[in-house]
């Protein structure tokens, strides 16, 4: 039978009505993000990284804020980073206790503050360490656990596929996310979707496939080729949450301006409800370029968003600018 993204499936035994996730996305995915994302049709949403050592000693802002669970978010993982087995096993009961579906573990992040610690890609280079922290968070949880990594730290390293393979077979882990770049490039150059398909074939537990997921037809080409059993949209999904409905077929057109200005106000007063109005106008300065991008607002309007004092003046900005977006679609 043809294989559709509008399929259910289960992970670690938890039900998951189709196969578009929204990705973790660092200092992004927080409740409200993750919210959106279910609003417009993801089956599966995961908590941007959080630190284990911060939930462990029960930093107070990591805990109030980067834990907070909408109730209507669910199924919903919680992507932890680490690499002390002890560690990770308290934080994982922290956030099966918040109400975490899933724990996902971050074993892909090339940033030099978080290899440095030895987590992220870093556990690349450590197999038997990554399946002690695997096992450490199902321990902790209870819950089903998943991994997100890249395919090796450099090119022609190959060693995240060994990785994976570890964490499947002596880490009992429910599932891999692949990024089948290495972790030298970030976000540049193509992924190796083929890397994605040999552990497609080869491991028992579903791969999701992450990675130049920007448009519909990408997201669909991806899928076809590797086998995966989801796909993880990340960074193609910010400032377009219609990207999730275009890839279930619950829309073929994007958002016209109301429509964008209509989703930019949710997510402001999302944002004050997560933060405070303060801290909210701070935050969202990297939110506007997103959407004001795709409303076709030049550098002078950006230039204003990030400088805006408060909120009511971003707004009146965002606002004072639809009749000429109108004008232009």
């Amino acid at each position: 039978m043809a294989r559709s993204l509008t399929d259910p499936w289960q992970l670690g035994g938890v039900a998951i009505p189709n196969r578009v996730v929204l990705a973790p996305l660092a200092g992004i995915g927080n409740w409200f993000v993750r919210l959106q994302a279910k609003r417009h049709g993801a089956g599966l949403v995961v908590s941007e990284m959080v630190s284990s050592f911060a939930v462990h000693y029960r930093n107070e802002r990591t805990c109030r804020e980067l834990l907070r669970i909408h109730p209507q978010e669910h199924p919903v993982s919680v992507q932890l980073f680490g690499n002390d087995p002890d560690v990770m096993a308290s934080a994982a009961e922290r956030v099966a206790a918040a109400g975490a579906d899933l724990i996902d573990i971050n074993m892909g992040c090339p940033v030099p503050k978080v290899c440095k610690t030895g987590a992220g890609a870093a556990l690349l280079s450590e197999p038997a360490q990554a399946v002690a922290v695997a096992r450490a968070a199902a321990r902790g949880s209870g819950l089903p656990v998943t991994v997100k990594l890249r395919s090796g730290q450099r090119p022609g390293d190959l060693s995240g596929l060994e990785v994976a393979r570890r964490l499947v077979f002596d880490g009992g882990v429910s599932g891999i996310g692949i990024h089948p770049r290495h972790a030298s490039q970030r976000h540049k150059g193509l992924p190796n979707y083929s890397l994605a398909r040999e552990l497609v074939e080869e491991l028992p537990v579903p791969v999701l496939i992450s990675g130049g997921l920007h448009t519909p037809s990408a997201v669909r080409r991806a899928f076809e080729e590797t086998g995966a059993a989801g796909v993880l949209l990340a960074r193609g999904s910010l400032g377009n949450p219609w990207l999730f409905e275009q890839v279930l077929g619950l829309r073929e057109d994007g958002p016209g301006p109301e429509e964008i200005l209509a989703e930019l106000d949710w997510v402001i007063d999302s944002a004050v409800e997560h933060l405070g109005s303060e801290r909210a106008t701070r935050y969202l300065r990297k939110f506007y370029p997103w959407y004001v991008e795709r409303l076709g607002g030049g550098r002078a309007l950006q230039a204003a968003l990030q400088t805006a004092p408060s909120l009511d003046a971003a707004r009146e900005l965002l606002h004072a600018s639809e009749p000429a977006q109108a004008a232009a679609a």
